[in-house]
């Protein structure tokens, strides 16, 4: 990406920044507490921005926290995983999403669990709970990632007995999950793999627009200006966002006839919004349109990009590992007894159920590798909320921007050992072959990332003792849920 600001303006900001850490470091003499290392300012971040995550490495070898500065707060980077568990675990109501995150994603994302605080995060977090927990949903959203490989691998197939046909297969994998996780929220095929619904391929083109735009927004000054204007690429934006909006608001429009028209044929539906408007039929003032679009909205948001990145850099890593691969390869054969024989891709997936599944432990590791070397979110920030000291003894401010970095974490070798950075699945395999997970706070993959399933994934532990619109419920059991 293009730098979102011009040289001469780079510059008045670096000398900005440098008056205002002048200012600060005046105001905070006589004060005792102890700061984190300044590493460099937004404009350093700005001119690295094509290799951003990879500078954020190098800084954090030198400094496992450190302070970059803006010209309206620090943004503090951390890759100790005490201070990481401070964040999200134990003091967890003091850092948030925060009002600048919420703006700057409030467009896209609106009121849903990745953009809020306090109430309104509690009342989702026991959402998640309360629906990922039934057998039902998860039953449902096997069987659709499923029907959606099967297709996947359809067109692989079809492309491989070409005449050289080359695939984009990151552009087929972001398709597929798309198609997926958008069917277990809405209970629609956007058909965005085979391109059969001119909407579904608005829809996802729109969404992508508006995904990539929500980034440049936390990098540029000006955005706000932008928008009230109605320019450049926040005109852009208004156009993905009004497309977005139209799509899913005509997706629930139609929901909402169909359970009008057969109610005992609507109440078999097993998708996230179907379960919602059911609920709500039972108490109207649960919870409007606006706020269903933006619940699972966020699911989308979640198990989209989260998982066909994912699977991009597995791939990825098999090519360049002839041994992972085949040993990938021999543990499918076996746990699906399927033998040496060549079978197609609608057998394998029958023989996928939940005890085969179960006994592939190396490419459970190997997913966890990946993971663990090219997170779907490389960083991840929080609000802090009022004056604070962090485990490793550095204090943070009110009003700071508190990162913990999953990205760089995975290349620590203070954390993973001296061949941090190679790819190897034996690392979370004990001497039977068996898995053995880390602290969540040193692998941080699941505090954010992997979809709507993996809200009951590592982390801290709730009660969802509550149903849908917050009434007293039958106890379910206790679950692990992210941060």
């Amino acid at each position: 990406m293009d730098s979102p600001l011009s040289r001469p303006a780079l510059l008045a900001l670096s000398l900005l920044l440098l008056a205002l850490y002048l200012a600060r470091r005046h105001l905070a003499r006589g004060k005792n507490r102890t700061y984190p290392p300044v590493a460099g300012t937004v404009l350093h971040q700005v001119l690295n921005f094509g290799r951003l995550v990879e500078y954020q490495t190098e800084l954090s070898r030198r400094y496992p926290t450190f302070r970059m500065l803006t010209p309206t707060c620090n943004y503090v980077y951390t890759v100790e995983p005490a201070n990481v568990e401070y964040i999200l675990k134990t003091n967890f109501a003091n850092y948030g999403k925060g009002v600048m995150t919420h703006d700057v994603m409030e467009d896209l994302l609106g009121d849903g669990i990745f953009n809020v605080d306090g109430a309104k995060w509690r009342h989702q977090r026991k959402v998640a709970s309360h629906e990922f927990s039934t057998r039902v949903l998860r039953d449902y959203s096997s069987a659709v990632f499923r029907d959606t490989a099967a297709e996947l691998a359809g067109i692989v197939a079809a492309a491989a007995r070409g005449a050289g046909e080359r695939l984009d297969i990151s552009d087929l994998l972001m398709r597929s999950t798309l198609d997926s996780i958008f069917e277990i929220g809405f209970g629609v095929n956007l058909g965005s793999l085979t391109g059969s619904s001119e909407e579904g391929a608005a829809f996802a083109r729109a969404f992508d627009d508006a995904s990539e735009q929500v980034l440049y927004r936390f990098f540029d000054l000006f955005w706000k200006v932008k928008r009230f204007f109605s320019i450049a690429s926040e005109a852009a934006m208004k156009r993905s966002v009004r497309t977005i909006d139209g799509f899913v608001y005509a997706v629930i429009d139609r929901k909402i006839e169909q359970m009008g028209r057969n109610h005992q044929e609507f109440a078999k539906k097993e998708d996230i919004l179907s379960r919602f408007l059911l609920e709500r039929e039972r108490d109207p003032g649960c919870f409007d349109n606006k706020y269903l679009r933006d619940i699972i909205l966020n699911f989308v948001i979640a198990g989209r990009d989260t998982t066909a990145g994912t699977l991009a850099w597995f791939l990825y890593e098999l090519c360049r590992n002839q041994r992972v691969q085949e040993k990938i390869a021999e543990e499918v054969r076996a746990a699906t007894a399927t033998g040496d024989r060549d079978v197609g891709a609608q057998e394998l997936v029958a023989c996928l159920t939940e005890d085969a599944i179960g006994k592939m432990q190396y490419l459970h590791a190997a997913l966890a590798e990946t993971l663990r070397l090219y997170p779907a979110v490389p960083m991840d920030v929080k609000y802090c909320f009022s004056d604070d000291t962090l485990p490793d003894g550095y204090a943070v401010n009110q009003g700071d921007m508190v990162n913990y970095q999953p990205y760089p974490m995975g290349r620590m070798k203070f954390l993973w050992g001296a061949d941090a950075e190679e790819f190897r699945p034996e690392r979370w395999l004990n001497d039977d072959g068996v898995f053995v997970p880390e602290s969540p706070f040193k692998f941080t993959a699941f505090q954010f990332t992997g979809g709507a399933s993996h809200l009951l994934g590592e982390g801290v532990r709730v009660q969802a003792d509550e149903d849908l619109c917050g009434r007293a419920a039958p106890p379910l059991q206790t679950r692990d849920v992210g941060c």
